[in-house]
């Protein structure tokens, strides 16, 4: 059995004891006593040469077992052999002889199938670390290895130990071997400068060029809790991004504990309502408090003790015995919950940031392991926890506020600045006023950008869907009205029936749908329940009834479902493709932009040097921003074709843009919490937006939006011309159809002159290309 490194190294391996026996022989030539109880080692050793001159075979250790122990009794003392954890061997390798009693027996429990590896060490480290034992052992490099060495050892209940190790190399000598070329000062430096370059390490320490002579004493010691502890810091670093950090958080706990079972678990609290709830937090760790939905927690009952304890006096609460609390408190909904899951045993520990109560950390186990006693392990971790989970909160609540400025909030990223600078000269950023007036934020001399696509027929949609469900609901009433029988006196309902059936064969008006739900939910469902009860034999066609109604309006909602899903899918896929290349065109230069959903999305746009004053605005920009939008709605027009294929309810979308260029103002309403056109003059362009969506050409009847095609109203030449240019654009990448229509708009009321662009959208174009050409960045548009 020759000895093996574990990895490539710059050492010839040769495992002597000479230098143990020159200070045995030294010793015993200086003090007779120590003479007298060696003399028949010293005597022995001279009978085996490799001793000293190295042993290359370890089948040595084997045949000469005893006289090995001997001769290392002084090292080895028989008293320690069960409080020590130490063997011989080389540094870094994963070879041990002579090892105490209480080191075989860690070895012993973590099975036959376990190889004592370090932690962390990988072959560029193992090699770069032994070079560094010559030029710290042979050229006197001052080099601390400030990184601690660590084997992680199972026991037989699986829970990993962290062993740390420590090298006595008094009895080893490092020797250049033929070849060596002496390093300079230069070289040396070189080294330290550049520990990731493997290739240069090898370079100046070729393989087996150094000669590692003698062995060394390989001390262990327990440092389970200590590096548990550094590996829950590294992990509570990344604790939203581990995917795998339930079962190693649980492991690490293990470590911590020693209990082979014990699990993590966290609840959040909301105090204002006494109760356990669930949070995002959840998604990382489970809870064991909580199955389902929220839980009252003020009253909670387990061991001899109320709940209320460890959320009022925020100390620890352990559970030693679930089963004798489960028998003590059996109307404790915790006591059952954990019973019945199997747990023995509960450590449960508060998180508290700042005197308030966050939450509370769980362990369990099914074994009866937990208690009062080792709940105190948990002060050395509480910190770390605190800290992470008051952390994720805190991340959460950034989240939350950011959606709600996302979703809800009219103040785009663009603008955002400016309502800073504002916060900041309120609250006394910059002088020492407090309590001043809020001033008006707006913004000058913007050009407004506004488009939609418009789900067409909406509401004549809407209206046929609302028919349809009520016609079968009165068809299922009237139906079951006929299996009552004459006895129950019904005629005057089958009467009300037949005029609400003829009512819906006519032209739905705007309170035909209330008026029809108000006569089922108010009459025929009070009927039905009352027949109900009063006749067993009618029970189960009312109970068929009510299962064909939607739960939560107990009416016929099977169209209107469908249409309203669709519509809700609908808006959400055109949205979301205008805002997301919204902000891919946000980095060309910042605009304001907001957008509605309402029978389809509207979008507003604004564009100017205000928006960004530390920006220079140049002309093109707009340009730029007219052909984005124009390409968006091209975008939006070839998804939707894809997207109504797996729609429900299938709707026709028609696309609109409008060209306004003269500037205008905004400003930001403080009643509103939105942004507006600011003056009278501006309001032209809102009243323009509002009477253009239903337009028809002139002398027609013909609407100007229609499916399938993109319509660009606008009112000035130069807009026309512009446009032309943008709309070729789009046909050269085979996205518009090559005819253009050009139209003039019925006058709307207060608004003439305007015209009109109309242009397919080419259905077969596979993509749109959102590079810009260089004839726009160029000026050329």
């Amino acid at each position: 059995m020759e000895f093996q490194a574990f990895y490539d190294s710059p050492f010839k391996l040769k495992l002597s004891f000479e230098k143990l026996i020159q200070k045995m022989e030294s010793e015993a030539f200086q003090n007779a006593d120590y003479a007298i109880s060696h003399k028949n080692i010293l005597e022995k050793v001279k009978e085996f040469p490799e001793l000293r001159d190295g042993i290359t075979n370890l089948d040595f250790f084997v045949e000469n077992e005893i006289l090995m122990k001997e001769l290392l009794k002084d090292l080895f003392p028989q008293m320690l052999t069960k409080n020590e954890i130490k063997a011989i061997g080389f540094p870094f390798y994963n070879f041990f002889f002579n090892p105490t009693e209480r080191f075989q027996n860690i070895i012993d429990k973590a099975g036959s199938d376990f190889d004592m590896i370090i932690k962390d060490m990988d072959p560029h480290r193992f090699y770069v670390i032994s070079c560094c034992i010559i030029l710290r052992n042979y050229y006197k490099v001052d080099l601390n290895f400030v990184q601690p060495f660590i084997f992680d050892i199972p026991n037989e209940e699986g829970i990993v130990n962290h062993y740390r190790f420590l090298n006595n190399v008094d009895f080893i000598d490092i020797n250049p071997l033929e070849n060596v070329k002496r390093l300079t000062d230069d070289e040396i430096v070189e080294l330290l400068d550049n520990f990731e370059d493997h290739e240069l390490w090898k370079e100046k320490f070729p393989l087996e060029s150094w000669e590692l002579k003698g062995f060394a004493i390989i001390s262990f010691f327990d440092a389970t809790t200590e590096n548990a502890i550094s590996n829950l810091k590294s992990k509570l670093i990344n604790l939203e991004d581990d995917k795998n950090l339930k079962s190693e958080l649980n492991t690490i706990f293990r470590s911590i504990f020693q209990v082979a079972d014990l699990e993590v678990g966290y609840t959040a609290i909301d105090l204002e309502d006494n109760k356990f709830v669930r949070s995002p937090i959840n998604g990382i760790m489970d809870s064991f408090i909580l199955t389902s939905g929220p839980r009252d927690c003020k009253n909670e009952m387990l061991c001899e003790k109320n709940f209320n304890t460890l959320v009022e006096s925020k100390k620890y609460f352990s559970v030693s015995d679930v089963d004798r609390s489960f028998q003590e408190y059996p109307d404790s909904q915790m006591a059952r919950q954990l019973y019945d899951a199997g747990i023995k045993s509960a450590i449960f520990a508060p998180i508290i940031k700042d005197k308030k109560i966050l939450g509370i950390v769980e362990l369990v186990s099914k074994k009866k392991a937990l208690n009062s006693i080792n709940a105190n392990k948990m002060e050395i971790v509480m910190p770390y926890l605190v800290d992470t989970m008051d952390r994720l909160y805190t991340g959460i609540e950034t989240r939350i506020e950011a959606i709600i400025q996302r979703e809800y909030t009219s103040i785009h990223p663009s603008v955002y600045w400016k309502f800073r600078q504002e916060a900041e000269r309120h609250i006394g950023f910059y002088n020492e006023e407090f309590d001043l007036p809020y001033r008006n934020i707006s913004f000058q001399n913007l050009t407004p950008l506004f488009g939609q696509t418009d789900v067409r027929n909406s509401s004549v949609s809407r209206n046929l869907v609302i028919k349809q469900d009520l016609e079968i609901q009165l068809g299922l009433i009237s139906e079951l009205i006929s299996k009552f029988g004459s006895e129950n006196e019904l005629e005057v309902y089958q009467d009300k029936l037949k005029y609400y059936q003829e009512l819906l064969k006519t032209d739905i008006k705007a309170d035909t749908e209330n008026i029809v739900q108000s006569f089922i939910l108010s009459e025929i469902h009070p009927l039905f329940e009352s027949i109900k009860l009063q006749n067993i034999d009618y029970n189960q066609l009312v109970t068929d009834y009510f299962k064909n109604l939607d739960p939560r309006t107990n009416m016929v909602y099977d169209f209107r479902r469908k249409f309203d899903e669709s519509l809700s899918s609908i808006n959400k896929n055109l949205a979301d493709i205008l805002d997301k290349r919204q902000e891919e065109q946000q980095v060309r230069f910042p605009f304001y932009y907001e957008r509605f959903k309402t029978d389809g999305v509207e979008h507003n746009m604004y564009i100017g040097s205000s928006i960004a004053p530390a920006l220079t605005y140049d002309p093109v920009f707009l340009k730029n921003l007219r052909l984005w939008q124009l390409r968006v709605l091209c975008e939006s027009e070839l998804q939707y074709h894809q997207f109504r294929k797996n729609l429900e309810f299938s709707l026709d979308v028609s696309s609109l843009i409008l060209v306004y260029s003269t500037p205008i103002s905004i400003r930001f309403r403080m009643d509103e919490k939105r942004f507006d056109v600011d003056g009278s003059y501006n309001a032209r362009y809102e009243m323009i937006k509002k009477r253009i969506d239903k337009s028809t050409i002139k002398n027609s009847t013909e609407r100007i939006t229609q499916p399938g095609k993109i319509s660009i109203i606008f009112s000035q030449e130069k807009e026309r011309q512009d446009y032309i240019k943008l709309i070729k654009i789009l046909q050269d990448q085979k996205i518009l159809e090559s005819n253009i229509e050009e139209l003039e708009v019925e006058d709307l009321q207060g608004i003439n002159g305007l015209k009109a662009l109309r242009v397919g959208v080419n259905y077969e174009a596979e993509e749109v290309d959102y590079e810009f050409i260089e004839s726009i960045k160029n000026n050329n548009v």
